[in-house]
């Protein structure tokens, strides 16, 4: 598995690995809150943020994450590349070369709670909305 920089080509197989690992972890969002975050997560939020990407062998891309002001902003796997160690592969990159050190996790994804608390992780906050002022709170968390 190899990290990259995301080029702007990148960015619509970027979006379909955005929705898919959404529909598999995030079955608290709304379809009506999904289908609003896809069009600004494609022509605002990548280019918001430092992208990186992981590649298999063949040059596919696994999953990627994007940091920001130190921090993690998003980490989204492929759901058929989840379960190999590609988040935990990103998100050392993160904290490593991209100066990772914060990040917010949705109250009610419990398996990115866990994952963050196991790389090591606290959380030092809570917000009851998220940041499109949705009912989704969110736990502060930082290294």
């Amino acid at each position: 598995m190899n990290i990259e920089n995301v080029e702007k080509a990148d960015y619509l197989t970027l979006i379909e690995i955005w929705e898919a690992s959404v529909r598999a972890t995030h079955d608290f969002l709304a379809e009506d809150d999904l289908q609003e975050l896809k069009p600004l997560i494609l022509e605002q939020y990548f280019d918001a943020v430092d992208l990186r990407c992981a590649k298999n062998g063949d040059g596919e891309i696994q999953g990627f994450c994007g940091v920001h002001d130190s921090n993690i902003e998003m980490l989204f796997i492929s759901p058929d590349a989840r379960g190999k160690c590609i988040g935990s592969l990103l998100t050392a990159h993160a904290i490593k070369e991209q100066g990772a050190s914060k990040v917010d996790v949705n109250e009610q994804n419990e398996k990115a709670l866990g994952f963050y608390q196991h790389i090591g992780f606290k959380v030092t906050g809570r917000s009851e909305v998220d940041g499109q002022g949705k009912p989704y709170p969110l736990l502060h968390m930082t290294l």
